[in-house]
């Protein structure tokens, strides 16, 4: 069977348009619910003597002594980490007080660390700056990987595909963890950027993967229309990218229905990614060279 990807471009551009203004407009309605790594805030840890898994008496005792914007989760069987704006010395004796009262945790375990305001700014802006000197870094990489093609587009439209496409499959993500932490508190924290920066690693060595062959095609087949260049490579390709996105997805679903609760978002954000971004390596990044060239065909004419 040999599907003519380019045919159907219209209903991909259309479909990613639409993820992505989506995801724009999520991030700009919603904001993002910045970890405190990023913002500054307190953290507890403590662990409990048995198998935990109600949290109720330690948020109540939390909200009683006027507590707000904090957030629980467990860590492993017994743990509990508690994570809360900046709060005085005084809040914190009060806290550890009444921890320390209570007959179900282990006292050497309470322990607090804190990040600063200010640290936590400067956390963001090394963060976003991570993020968009890896897609300059991997769009300089794709045009000197493909700097010997000169026909029919130039080696550096091969790197504003993948730039576009990277964009793509970040955005979402951020877009989805936008709305998640607006309606279920979800904060962007340090394991999710990870995820991204992962996540364009991923799906850029996929897109080189399908650029790689049609590098190949073209000086095979040099008498061969582009776009049926394209689509060859597309279909030969496509069983390598379905299946090692798939294996991929395998691993991580496992991490997340499975693995320890601190690795559910991190692996939740791999999977949206990489699901996203092998998508993108089949149906955008080579699409999009086809529509550069037919619009420079256009051009000249």
């Amino acid at each position: 069977m040999h599907f003519r990807f380019i045919k159907y471009s219209k209903i991909y551009f259309i479909a990613s348009g639409i993820l992505i203004i989506a995801s724009i407009v999520s991030v700009l309605v919603f904001g993002i619910n910045w970890g405190i790594e990023f913002v500054g805030g307190s953290i507890l840890k403590i662990t409990y003597i048995e198998q935990q898994s109600d949290t109720q008496e330690l948020s109540k005792n939390l909200s009683d002594l006027g507590l707000d914007n904090f957030s629980i989760r467990l860590s492993g069987e017994r743990g509990v980490v508690v994570k809360m704006p900046e709060v005085s010395q005084e809040i914190k004796d009060r806290v550890s007080a009444i921890l320390y009262s209570s007959d179900k945790i282990e006292k050497e375990s309470i322990s607090y660390e804190s990040v600063s305001p200010v640290v936590g700014g400067e956390s963001k802006t090394k963060s976003v700056r991570a993020v968009m000197l890896s897609i300059i870094a991997i769009v300089l990489y794709v045009a000197f990987a493909f700097r010997k093609i000169s026909r029919p587009v130039k080696s550096w439209q091969y790197g504003i595909a993948t730039v576009i496409a990277l964009m793509h499959d970040v955005l979402i993500p951020v877009g989805i963890f936008a709305a998640l932490g607006h309606f279920w508190g979800v904060e962007f924290s340090i394991p999710i950027l990870t995820a991204l920066l992962t996540i364009l690693g991923y799906s850029v060595n996929d897109t080189v993967v399908v650029f790689d062959r049609i590098r190949e095609n073209l000086i095979k087949s040099p008498g061969e229309a582009f776009n049926d260049v394209i689509d060859d490579s597309l279909n030969q390709t496509l069983v390598r990218s379905l299946s090692t996105g798939f294996a991929t997805l395998i691993v991580l679903s496992a991490i997340f229905f499975f693995g320890d609760q601190s690795l559910t978002y991190f692996s939740f954000a791999l999977i949206i990614g990489i699901a996203f971004g092998s998508y993108s390596s089949i149906f955008l990044a080579s699409t999009l060279i086809a529509q550069i060239y037919n619009l420079q065909r256009r051009f000249v004419k």
